[in-house]
């Protein structure tokens, strides 16, 4: 059997996939921090967080904004299942901008109106960041 040095990685939300290739090196948000998957990886079930997807492919890099879900590592497959993904020309960054305005301007009354807006800001913010790349 031959040695490869990539593994398969999907990313799927519940419109379409978005994204189906091979890849030497992936690098998701998780819930509590980044994550990173190289062939041969261990199996790993994780909640993803907010934050940019990374892959290195043999056809070259990707970076994905990716809004929560699920990751699962098995027998070289890493499949990322989101509610949001988005590739970088698929980021409008007028509407997040808009966005970002929103965000800024959410009330924080009550500690779920504080983690709220945390979160729409950390959306907002990582989709321009990922936007500039």
């Amino acid at each position: 059997m031959a040695k490869t040095s990539t593994f398969h990685c999907s990313v799927i939300t519940p419109e379409r996939p978005v994204l189906e290739c091979e890849a030497s090196f992936v690098s998701f948000p998780a819930h509590d921090g980044e994550m990173g998957a190289l062939v041969n990886r261990g199996p790993l079930v994780c909640k993803l967080g907010i934050g940019a997807l990374r892959v290195e492919s043999p056809e070259g890099k990707h970076t994905l904004f990716v809004d929560g879900g699920f990751a699962q590592i098995a027998d070289n497959h890493l499949t990322i299942l989101t509610e949001q993904a988005k590739k970088k020309d698929e980021i409008d960054v007028a509407a997040v901008n808009a966005l970002m305005g929103e965000a800024r301007s959410m009330a924080t009354a009550t500690v779920e109106a504080v983690e709220a807006k945390s979160d729409a800001i950390k959306r907002a913010a990582i989709q321009i960041k990922i936007s500039k790349s």
